[in-house]
């Protein structure tokens, strides 16, 4: 049944809820909210539950003011309907229907909603929820479901122009991207530079994007503005062009733009990088790598399979001197530490927009690099 056109329903309820997921934002939702007891068991649909029992860890949700809240037993939150498949966290899928009173679980931090297909022994059993109903909203003198794609920035089948992408990219999660990301918005943005940041695949929070506009950022989108809950099993490529397309609109001298996840793996990174027309756009690769076989593996991954050079490796394999040396050493390839050289990275990747991108108007760092 298409969300436009679903007529007033007879079977509504009014249903006051406690917590509302970041990954709901764009609906502009409330805290009472009418729920209908016919659910669709698609991605991106908001659904009311209700927590079934407290969790001592990765028990909270990020809202839509970006707070973190504990979810506590009895709570009802609005989530989203998605599928997950995290490495280091819980994976899940959404199942064929889903009613009132069907038992469900929160997926992540940013409140996908779905069935726990796996759980992770760091974060114990997924935090069982009851589904109440799913969210309406009026429209029009007419009662529509609740879904993030109805709200979502339109995709781009091709992108004629841009400004120079970064794209920061990394052997799996927790690498370090955002940290990369954040220390060059703040050190481009000293010198005078219009940065603009993106995330362009993962499972959907919102913590990222906003820690990157914290740190100067001009504008900052992220998948979820793109419609999709997690980036798995989809074409990527035209969400990540009208993302990109978006953030041209604010001008920007650059755009930094995060991979979620790593290369390997189902949330589309591989797709994005192998993109001819991004690659035409992308003037530099920054690599997040957490051991020397990650960071040897990004080199040989990046040369034989994107055809691509990268400017710099960054991440915990360059917390120390051993793994900054044999990245050097061994791979030829810069290794700076987002943490302990800022200077250095942003200069050089200030270096290598100024030296690749004859037409970028950059304001001259001064240091050879």
């Amino acid at each position: 049944m298409s969300s436009s056109i679903m007529p007033l329903l007879q079977h509504h309820t009014v249903h006051d809820v406690d917590l509302i997921a970041s990954t709901a934002s764009r609906c502009g939702l409330t805290n009472e909210v009418v729920l209908s007891d016919h659910v669709i068991a698609e991605e991106g649909y908001c659904v009311a539950v209700r927590a079934l029992h407290d969790k001592a860890q990765y028990n909270q949700l990020e809202c839509t003011d970006g707070s973190f809240q504990t979810i506590q037993a009895g709570d009802v939150l609005v989530g989203v309907l998605g599928e997950r498949q995290a490495l280091k966290g819980y994976s899940g899928r959404i199942p064929r229907s889903i009613a009132p009173g069907d038992t469900l679980n929160v997926l992540n931090l940013g409140g996908i909603v779905g069935q726990c297909t796996s759980d992770h022994p760091d974060l114990g059993p997924a935090l069982e929820v009851e589904v109440l109903g799913a969210v309406l909203v009026q429209s029009n003198d007419q009662w529509t479901y609740a879904r993030i794609q109805d709200y979502a920035i339109e995709p781009a089948f091709s992108l004629d122009t841009s400004a120079p992408l970064v794209m920061v990219s990394g052997t799996s999660m927790n690498t370090g991207k955002t940290k990369a990301v954040c220390t060059l918005v703040e050190g481009l943005t000293a010198a005078g530079l219009r940065v603009a940041t993106g995330k362009l695949t993962g499972a959907s929070l919102k913590r990222d994007t906003r820690t990157m506009q914290a740190h100067g950022a001009i504008a900052s989108a992220s998948f979820t503005d793109a419609g999709v809950v997690a980036s798995t099993n989809k074409q990527m490529a035209p969400l990540a062009k009208g993302l990109i397309a978006h953030l041209n609109e604010h001008h920007p001298d650059v755009c930094l733009l995060e991979l979620g996840d790593g290369f390997i793996g189902y949330y589309g990174v591989d797709e994005l990088l192998r993109d001819k027309e991004l690659q035409h756009f992308t003037t530099a690769h920054v690599v997040a790598a957490v051991d020397l076989a990650g960071a040897w593996a990004a080199d040989h991954l990046f040369r034989d399979r994107y055809r691509a050079d990268i400017a710099v490796m960054t991440g915990p394999v360059t917390d120390n001197a051993v793994g900054k040396q044999y990245i050097r050493n061994e791979l030829g390839i810069p290794a700076l530490n987002a943490r302990q050289d800022a200077t250095a990275l942003t200069e050089l990747i200030a270096h290598t927009l100024e030296t690749t991108s004859p037409s970028w108007n950059a304001h001259p760092f001064g240091v050879a690099v």
